[in-house]
């Protein structure tokens, strides 16, 4: 699966499952400030990144990933 897989793949459930508006996903967008990403949503990704990508996140990698690239990036390395 190559970056622009993952990235249509991620923006695509931030929209239909998460609810998150279209416009406001762009690479340096904060998952939280701009894209309005809680911990209860982040619990869904959890269960929608395992279901898609076939992996589960571990919150202590997730330091520091807070914006989407940062969120596509740390996909890529499970995934490749």
């Amino acid at each position: 699966m190559n970056r622009q897989e993952i990235e249509e793949k991620v923006k695509n459930f931030l929209i239909e499952d998460i609810e998150v508006d279209e416009d406001k996903i762009f690479p340096d967008a904060k998952l939280k400030d701009d894209l309005g990403i809680d911990s209860l949503d982040f619990v869904d990704i959890v269960v929608l990144v395992n279901n898609k990508f076939g992996f589960k996140i571990k919150q202590e990698e997730m330091v520091g990933v807070d914006t989407f690239s940062k969120f596509c990036d740390y996909i890529e390395t499970k995934v490749k």
